[in-house]
C-alpha cells in the first residue's frame, strides 16, 4: 500500500501509552470546559429551571398529568386517572441549602447541555482505532447516541418522574405526618432520576463498542438474557423510588434496548476473533 493511501490516523494508533494518556487528558479538559459553559448558562437560568422544570411534575397541571386526565375522561373514569393537588410543600432547613442547590442545578444542567459534545470527544479519542469505512458513519453514531440520551431524559422527566412524585408525594404513613420536603431532596430526586434515565438509554451504544472490540457477542447476550432481566430489574429498583410501577415502567425500555443491542452486536461483530498474545 502506498504511503499516501494510508490514513493519517493509523499513525495515531501507534502512539505510546503516555501519548494516549496525554490525548485523553485533553479530551477530558475540553469536555469539562463544555460542561462548565453549560453550567454557567444553567446557573443563570437557575430560578426558571427550578420553578418551571423541576417543580413542574409536582403540580397537577403538569403536561403528563393533563394527558393522563384526558385519557381518564376518554375512558369515562376521570376520578381514577386525574391527579389531584399534591398536598406538600417544598422548604429549606439550612441557610446555605438554596445556594448549594443552585450550583447542583447548574452542574447537572451543564452535563445535560454538554452531552452531545462529550460524546463527540469520546469519538475523537477512539477514532484512531476505527477503520475508514467506520469513520464515515461517525456523525450518524454521535447523532444516534445524542438522540438516545435526550430520549431517555424526556422519558425520565415526563414518564418516570411524574409517576414517582405522585406516588411518593401523596404516600401517607400516618395522617399526623406533615409532608414537607427540602429543596435538596426535590432537586436531587427529580434531576438524578431524569439524568439516570438518559444515561441508561445509552445502552445500545455501549453494546456497539463492546461488540466491536470482541468483548461482547450476540450469542453471549442471548445466553444470558434471563440474567440480564434480573439485573435490569435490580437496576431499575435502584434508580427508581420504592414503587413497583416506576420500576416496571423503566424496565420495559431497558429490556427493549437490550434486545436492540443483540441485533447491533450481531451486525458489528468482528470478522475474525481477537487473539490474545501468548504468555
Amino acid at each position: 500500500m502506498a504511503l499516501d493511501q494510508i490514513d493519517v490516523d493509523e499513525y495515531d494508533a501507534q502512539m505510546t501509552f503516555l501519548e494516549h494518556l496525554e490525548a485523553l487528558r485533553w479530551h477530558l479538559i475540553r469536555s469539562v470546559i463544555a460542561v462548565v459553559v453549560g453550567a454557567v448558562f444553567a446557573f443563570i437560568k437557575g430560578p426558571y429551571i427550578f420553578d418551571t422544570i423541576l417543580l413542574g411534575p409536582t403540580r397537577n397541571d403538569f403536561w403528563s398529568f393533563r394527558k393522563l386526565c384526558s385519557l381518564g375522561e376518554y375512558l369515562g373514569r376521570p376520578e381514577t386517572l386525574c391527579i389531584k393537588d399534591m398536598e406538600f410543600v417544598v422548604k429549606t432547613v439550612n441557610i446555605q441549602e438554596q445556594f448549594y442547590q443552585h450550583f447542583m442545578i447548574a452542574a447537572i444542567g451543564g452535563l445535560i447541555f454538554a452531552m452531545p459534545y462529550i460524546l463527540y470527544e469520546i469519538y475523537r479519542f477512539i477514532k484512531p482505532a476505527l477503520r475508514n469505512t467506520e469513520k464515515k458513519y461517525s456523525g450518524l453514531v454521535i447523532g444516534f447516541a445524542s438522540l438516545l440520551f435526550f430520549t431517555g431524559i424526556l422519558f425520565g422527566y415526563f414518564i418516570l418522574t411524574p409517576i414517582s412524585v405522585n406516588f411518593l408525594g401523596t404516600y401517607t404513613l400516618s395522617d399526623s405526618i406533615v409532608r414537607e420536603f427540602t429543596v435538596a431532596s426535590v432537586v436531587g430526586f427529580i434531576s438524578l432520576l431524569t439524568l439516570g434515565a438518559g444515561i441508561i438509554f445509552e445502552l445500545p451504544i455501549v453494546i456497539y463498542f463492546l461488540a466491536k472490540i470482541g468483548i461482547l457477542t450476540a450469542d453471549t447476550m442471548k445466553a444470558y438474557r434471563k440474567v440480564a432481566v434480573v439485573v435490569i430489574l435490580i437496576l431499575s429498583a435502584v434508580i427508581t423510588p420504592p414503587d413497583v410501577t416506576s420500576q416496571i415502567i423503566l424496565s420495559f425500555p431497558i429490556l427493549l434496548l437490550y434486545e436492540i443491542g443483540i441485533v447491533i452486536a450481531r451486525r458489528v461483530a468482528p470478522k475474525t476473533p481477537i487473539e490474545l498474545p501468548e504468555s
